[in-house]
């Protein structure tokens, strides 16, 4: 198998460790983001020039999984962390995945953004909230990494930036103006519903795993695993296919600039003609 594979070349560096079987769990999710990064590949090509924006962020998130998910996988990018709970006598060590949350300092402020931009939020609203994404994502990893029980004021730090982003989510976003009506505030409600709900079991999640120590490190794959699939690849289709019958000119912005289009020539002055100043 894959897993027995892979902690064979790639030693645990942690008394507490992820077995064989999280291994391949974790492999089995690498391939989920792997074949749905493909998918989205092909969808983004299908679509215009100039209406790819979404599709494209779309395409950075799950590159970003697919990555973290190959180092998990393959028992890299965690470091060995003494815990503080649970009775063991002397403190053993926890491997924390310092992997996930670089994957997550990316995929979580662009998850964001995918839903807002949908939105009339203004720049600066948009901006502070992918700050409290960053501040979310920054306290968890501070936090994992602190041995003592001060692991439970970034803990609260973050879980105070969180509520922010849920306010921005379905509160502040739901009462601006939506650029193409009625249809995209449907759809951005459902999705901001969904997505603020998969936000709630990330901090449960850490408090049992990373927090408190409750669970092993092969419950804290499955369980993490579970959530990344259902707020990363589930997610961005749900979220699409919302927006797929949406003109995106109503937008007001475009993906990128069309390529191919000459510019006409200025026309030449006629003999004893003086040919007009350049603008």
């Amino acid at each position: 198998m894959g897993g027995n594979r892979a902690l064979n070349l790639n030693p645990p560096n942690a008394d507490l460790h992820i077995t064989t079987h999280a291994s391949d769990w974790l492999w089995s999710a690498f391939s989920v983001f792997g074949l749905s990064l493909l998918v989205m590949i092909g969808l983004d090509l299908l679509r215009p020039r100039g209406t790819r924006l979404f599709h494209q962020i779309a395409i950075v998130i799950l590159a970003t999984f697919t990555l973290g998910y190959y180092s998990m996988a393959s028992d890299l990018g965690a470091t060995p962390i003494l815990v503080e709970f649970r009775g063991y006598g002397s403190d053993p060590t926890r491997q924390i995945w310092y992997v996930r949350y670089i994957q997550w300092f990316i995929t979580f402020p662009l998850l964001v953004l995918e839903v807002l931009l949908a939105t009339g939020l203004s720049l600066s609203d948009i901006i502070t909230t992918l700050f409290m994404c960053i501040v979310v994502v920054i306290s968890g990893l501070v936090g994992a990494l602190v041995h003592s029980t001060y692991k439970w004021g970034y803990f609260s730090f973050g879980c105070a930036a969180l509520i922010y982003i849920w306010y921005s989510l379905l509160i502040h976003g739901t009462r601006t103006a939506f650029p193409a009506g009625g249809v995209l505030r449907t759809g951005y409600i459902r999705s901001a519903g969904y997505l603020s709900f998969m936000l709630i079991t990330y901090p449960i999640c850490w408090a049992c795993s990373e927090g408190g120590n409750v669970i092993s490190n092969s419950g804290e794959m499955i369980w993490y695993g579970i959530l990344d699939i259902l707020a990363g690849p589930v997610f961005l289709f749900f979220y699409l296919w919302h927006l797929m019958d949406v003109d995106y000119a109503a937008f007001g912005f475009a993906s990128g600039r069309s390529t191919g289009i000459t510019q006409p020539e200025a026309p030449t002055a006629a003999a004893g003609e003086k040919s007009a100043p350049p603008a």
